[in-house]
Order: structure tokens, then sequence, then C-alpha cells
């Protein structure tokens, strides 16, 4: 007997659905219609427009993401960790029947205080593909993840993407600057800085004066400043785990910018398997929706 159900991942300001029959997506659909941009229409309306056609009454929707924040159509618990893999299936939120949010995770300790949504899926998925003893998830706010086979230890956030945005685009690190380019060597350079400094903002305003003198080109502030970033959080989150440099990390990101992440890892002696946001995603939301079909 083959079972049918519906995974989502839905966000702020997207939507992205897919119809499985066991291990097998049939179909898959995006919509603009995030947490945010509801535009007036209840949850379930979005739900049953973007599914339209895929469900009878006994097919069972998984869903991860913001839609179960204090934004989005239900809040679902987060779980503390210390946190078994186990329990994120088996703590599901019902919204409706048969349609089911999947929990996040937090850490509520003296010395640390994180939560993360959306990301407790795609480390199901990363942990079936690609086991390790420390996950990185880079984006706009980057996840370092301690976790074995059972459970998620403990994690941290570091805003690395969205701090390159705002000194960009808000700060005078940016102000008059030409269109941005991509170029390798100014990015090295950049990582190399970061990797060596441990007092990364003393540093930031030199980025500005280092394209006001001309050592540093106008169109390429952006690649050094990326380079400064990531250097340094990858320098500082490797003393603070200490991973193991005889077992292979595991970045979960698109490749363009798991390529950077290598990139800084390699400077500092480690290695790590790459897999894809969405490939991870999607393995770990499968898992979870065909156990709830069963």
């Amino acid at each position: 007997m083959t079972s049918r159900y519906i995974a989502i991942d839905w966000g702020s300001t997207n939507l992205r659905a897919w119809l499985y029959q066991d291990e097998k997506c049939l179909k898959s659909r995006q919509s603009e219609a995030g947490v945010t941009r509801l535009n007036g229409r209840t949850p379930d309306a979005v739900l049953a427009q973007v599914t339209e056609g895929w469900r009878d009454d006994a097919t069972p929707v998984v869903m991860a993401g913001m839609v179960g924040s204090n934004a989005g159509w239900k809040i679902a618990p987060y779980l503390p960790c210390p946190a078994r893999f186990a329990d994120i299936g088996s703590q599901l939120t019902t919204v409706a029947p048969d349609v089911f949010i999947i929990p996040g995770l937090c850490v509520t300790r003296d010395d640390n205080l994180n939560v993360m949504r959306g990301e407790e899926t795609q480390l199901l998925g990363a942990r079936e593909l690609a086991a390790a003893p420390l996950y990185i998830m880079p984006g706009t706010h980057c996840k370092w993840v301690q976790a074995d086979d059972a459970q998620v230890s403990d994690f941290r956030t570091v805003m690395t993407g969205e701090l390159h945005h705002l000194l960009l685009t808000h700060s005078l690190i940016g102000a008059g600057l030409p269109e941005q380019q991509p170029d390798a060597d100014a990015f090295q350079a950049g990582l190399e800085q970061g990797v060596a400094t441990d007092a990364p903002l003393a540093r930031l305003f030199e980025v500005r004066a280092a394209h006001v003198l001309g050592t540093l080109a106008r169109e390429h502030v952006s690649e050094f400043l990326s380079g400064l970033l990531i250097g340094n959080e990858v320098a500082s989150q490797v003393r603070h785990w200490q991973p193991d440099r005889q077992q292979p990390l595991t970045l979960v990101a698109s490749p363009s910018l798991a390529s950077r992440y290598q990139r800084a890892l390699t400077l500092l002696g480690y290695t790590a398997r790459t897999l894809e946001g969405d490939h991870a995603f999607q393995a770990g939301i499968r898992s979870l929706a065909h156990a709830v079909a069963h």
C-alpha cells in the first residue's frame, strides 16, 4: 500500500509545496503567500489554494518554517536542547485535521539564548544524508549545530549575512559605491584578515579606508567584506566548538554560499561535505510526513 502526503516549507515571504507518493515527488508548487504576505486571506484558505487537487480527507500535510511562529498560523512550541531527533516528529502541532506544523528548537542557558525554526527540518535530512558532529547552516543568520545520531545538543546563531547586507547598504562602508563585482582575490584577502583577527569591529572601518585610499577596488568592497565577516565567523566558531579535524563537518547551503565557507574551513585545516539546503529540507520533511502518513 502506497501513502500520499504533502510537505510544505512556509516562510515569511514564500511558500513551497511538494506532493509525495511514498518517496517519489509527484508535483510541486510555489507561492508568494508567505506568512507576512497573506493579503487578508486566512492560512487555511492559502493552504487550500496551493494544494488544490492534491488532497482528500486522509492526505496528511506537514509544514515547517515561519508558519509555526507567532506571526504564522499557530505557534508550534520550541523544543529545548538537548532535543532528540525523535521528539521533533512526535511533537507536531495540529492546526487542522491531518495538518501539522513541525516544532522549532531552542537553547535557554545563561551563556546562550537561541532559537531556530525551519533549520531543524534541514537537520533531520542532513543527519540522514551526511551525518556529522557539527553542522554549519549559512544564510542570513548562520546556524552552527552540535549533534550526534540521536539528538541536537546545542547550537549558536551568527548574523553574518544580515550584517554584510546592513553594512553594505546602510553604513558608511557602502556609501557611494558602484555596482559590486565578484572577485575571488578580494574575497580571499578579506578571508585571511577575518581569520587572523579576534577583534573584527576594529577592522570594519578599515574596509571604508581601504577603498578611499585606493588599496581596495571600489567594485570589490562587497567581496572583501564578505571574506572578512565569514573568515571571522568560522575562526571564532571552530574555536568555540573545537571539532575534530579528522572528522568532516557538514555544510547545508546553496553551492555558492557553501563554497565561501569551504574556503574558510580549508584555511583553518578543516574539511566539510556540502548538502544543498533544499535537498536536506525535503529529505527531512519527507521523513516526518512519511511517518505521519503511516
